[in-house]
């Protein structure tokens, strides 16, 4: 059976021999996963359809599910995708960063890398191996999370091996990711620019920079889902360990009955003793860094039931809130 080669690399000075060896991998069609600021990215030439089709059949992904691609520049956005004054204002403020934006598409990318819409999710990423990588190869890379569709995104090397090291060819080790979530992706070909997944930029930064931000739910009845479907990871069920996940808010009746069966992350100090399955943050932002790790770890502590804290819209809390929400069997309303 095949296995992932790993390649431990420094994260600020990325080994030139360990990208050539990822660079070649990608020139030949080939898996490599990488890190990003966000999670462990499942990488391969953007442009090259048959690379692009292996990304969905190692992950298991729906092929009508768009991929984000990767650039190393400006330049390169403009190549792949119609930029207009609003997206390159954008570029210049939040680029390298979590920040996706989607446009139309220039005929250069393949259907499959696109999930065949008629736009492209595109971003730079802010992490020198991503950089080095996608710099070095010459070509966009197409990369959602290097996960088993459906599974907590990876935010270290070793969760991108257990789940997908037998199907994939290179995983590059740069340790743990720095914000935990995926990037925030918004449509720019609107008026308006449009919020399709929140993520680790939060939505008031680009308020703050003079950008309106509209919602999808703001569109007239049957409009919402077309919109929608521009962007990966908001219309399949995601990010979901193997037992539930059971969303609780401060001021609500704990939802669950009984404790020796039940894990519990959050910020919040939950309202009763379940010993070590209990994961608090003491942030947001390390609730967003840590989210995906705790709902495996509590994975393999046995729990049957996760109740996860479900915070305020505020800040990184709207995309922990969207991760939690997807990632719940037992949904309750997203206000």
């Amino acid at each position: 059976m095949k296995k992932a080669a790993i390649y431990k690399i420094g994260k600020w000075n990325p080994e030139r021999e360990i990208i050539k060896i990822a660079a070649e991998a990608i020139a030949k069609g080939k898996l490599v996963a990488f890190p990003t600021e966000t999670v462990y990215g499942l990488g391969a030439n953007a442009l090259d359809e048959s690379a692009v089709r292996g990304i969905f059949s190692a992950k298991g992904r729906p092929c009508d599910n768009p991929l984000i691609v990767h650039v190393a520049n400006v330049e390169s956005a403009e190549k792949i995708a119609h930029t207009t004054p609003k997206a390159l204002r954008l570029m210049e403020r939040f680029w390298p960063g979590p920040l996706t934006l989607v446009m139309k598409a220039k005929d250069i990318v393949p259907k499959a890398t696109r999930g065949g819409l008629e736009t492209v999710a595109v971003r730079m990423p802010a992490h020198p191996v991503a950089l080095a990588l996608i710099e070095k190869s010459g070509v966009p890379i197409a990369a959602p999370s290097a996960n088993t569709s459906g599974r907590p995104s990876p935010t270290d090397a070793g969760v991108v091996y257990d789940d997908l090291g037998c199907c994939i060819d290179v995983i590059l080790d740069a340790g743990p990711t720095d914000v935990g979530v995926e990037s925030t992706v918004v449509d720019v070909t609107q008026e308006k620019v449009v919020l399709l997944r929140p993520g680790g930029l939060p939505v008031e930064a680009i308020e703050e920079f003079g950008e309106e931000v509209m919602l999808p739910d703001e569109f007239e009845a049957g409009r919402a889902e077309d919109v929608m479907r521009k962007s990966p990871g908001t219309r399949y069920r995601h990010y979901a360990p193997r037992c539930r996940v059971v969303l609780w808010r401060d001021g609500d009746d704990w939802p669950v009955e009984e404790a020796e069966a039940v894990g519990y992350m959050g910020i919040k100090i939950p309202p009763l003793d379940i010993s070590e399955k209990v994961i608090l943050f003491d942030s947001l932002e390390h609730y967003a860094r840590g989210l995906f790790m705790a709902m495996r770890y509590l994975e393999k502590k046995g729990v049957k039931v996760i109740v996860a804290d479900y915070p305020a819209k505020e800040g990184l809390g709207l995309a922990i809130r969207d991760r939690l929400y997807r990632a719940s069997s037992d949904r309750v309303k997203y206000l």
